[in-house]
């Protein structure tokens, strides 16, 4: 082989290392571009849940009325915030002075709780890893990495809202401009997954608001019959948490069993049973019986996309990670197990 064609070949495999070394170099911005911008994609999941809450109860009275959906819309939105006015009025003000006596009386239920661990040999041990938690320097950055948010809360809650109004408003707008991005000839395939990933999702969300309203009346049922005090708002705040798979119940369950440690253990121990027989009526009966036409989602799924969403995202990546693993199931479906099966048969 001459000098000229080593040389050659030697300018070729150059080349090769540059175009491998661009390669991941492209790989490694997207990636880092995609996890800087994943937030922005969650609050954006959040307004479209939000536009599918309006359109859902929209669509549910144009068929059972047959009106126009400029009329039903309006309807579906005015109706809901009339709803949640009247609820605010109604138990608004006795939620509001339980949730302030539960702050004013917050560190004297902690004592208490303290003093009826400290009563024990297993409770003891409990107070000393609580301890060992509390001194530690890495829970305290980590909550507070954990619960920061985008823009802040208002600032999040703002585009949330803001979103969701203009997909409420106009999702055709939006739904033909991600049309229009696909071949002409995927179109058709395009439109109906978007319809499926609709449906879907406010099929989810519909079951979603059964099954918290179910919480928060068993729970309340429970509560008065043991007599605990403030348990409105000890019932509301299961309620609302449920809308969090897996470390929602177990957040609403916390400041109910410290208050009922004020009382006694043995109704800490009651209260606790009380609870997790109430999420697992939820999880078995009320949850598949609310979504029995949707896809089911298993647990363990749903709880490591939680730990992992969670990690780059923070509160907003636990509270949205089912309805986000949901569209991934239902696009994964349609655009490849479906394709495969027809393809096979």
């Amino acid at each position: 082989m001459s000098a000229n064609q080593k040389k050659e070949t030697h300018y070729s495999f150059v080349q090769k290392v540059w175009i491998v070394g661009l390669i991941f170099s492209l790989i490694a911005t997207i990636l880092l571009i995609f996890e800087a911008t994943f937030n922005i994609l969650i609050l954006v999941l959040a307004g479209s849940l939000f536009a599918c809450f309006f359109r859902g109860i929209s669509s549910y009275i144009r068929h059972k009325t047959g009106w126009s959906v400029k009329i039903t819309l309006s309807i579906s939105v005015i109706g809901t915030l009339l709803i949640i006015a009247g609820i605010f009025w109604l138990i608004g003000a006795t939620v509001s002075s339980q949730t302030s006596q539960i702050e004013e009386t917050f560190p004297v239920i902690i004592e208490d709780a303290q003093n009826s661990l400290n009563g024990s040999r297993v409770g003891r041990e409990i107070m000393e890893q609580l301890e060992e938690l509390q001194s530690s320097e890495k829970i305290p950055q980590y909550l507070s990495k954990f619960f920061m948010t985008t823009f802040g809360g208002i600032g999040d809650v703002y585009i949330i809202l803001l979103i969701g109004i203009f997909f409420t408003i106009s999702p055709h707008l939006y739904k033909s401009g991600i049309v229009l991005l696909v071949p002409p000839g995927k179109r058709d395939k395009a439109e109906a997954v978007l319809k499926h990933l609709g449906s879907g999702l406010t099929k989810w969300l519909a079951g979603k608001f059964i099954a918290m309203f179910a919480v928060f009346i068993l729970t309340a049922i429970g509560l008065v019959i043991l007599g605990m005090p403030m348990w409105l708002t000890l019932a509301v705040f299961a309620g609302i948490l449920n809308f969090i798979p897996n470390f929602g119940p177990l957040a609403a369950m916390v400041p109910a069993v410290l208050m009922a440690l004020a009382i006694s253990p043995t109704t800490a121990l009651i209260i606790i049973i009380m609870y997790t027989a109430i999420q697992l009526i939820e999880s078995s009966f009320i949850t598949p019986k609310a979504q029995q036409r949707l896809i089911e989602i298993p647990p363990a799924l749903i709880i490591i996309s939680q730990i992992f969403i969670g990690a780059m995202t923070g509160i907003w990546g636990v509270i949205f990670a089912t309805p986000l693993v949901l569209i991934i199931i239902i696009l994964v479906q349609d655009l490849y197990v479906k394709p495969m099966e027809e393809k096979d048969t």
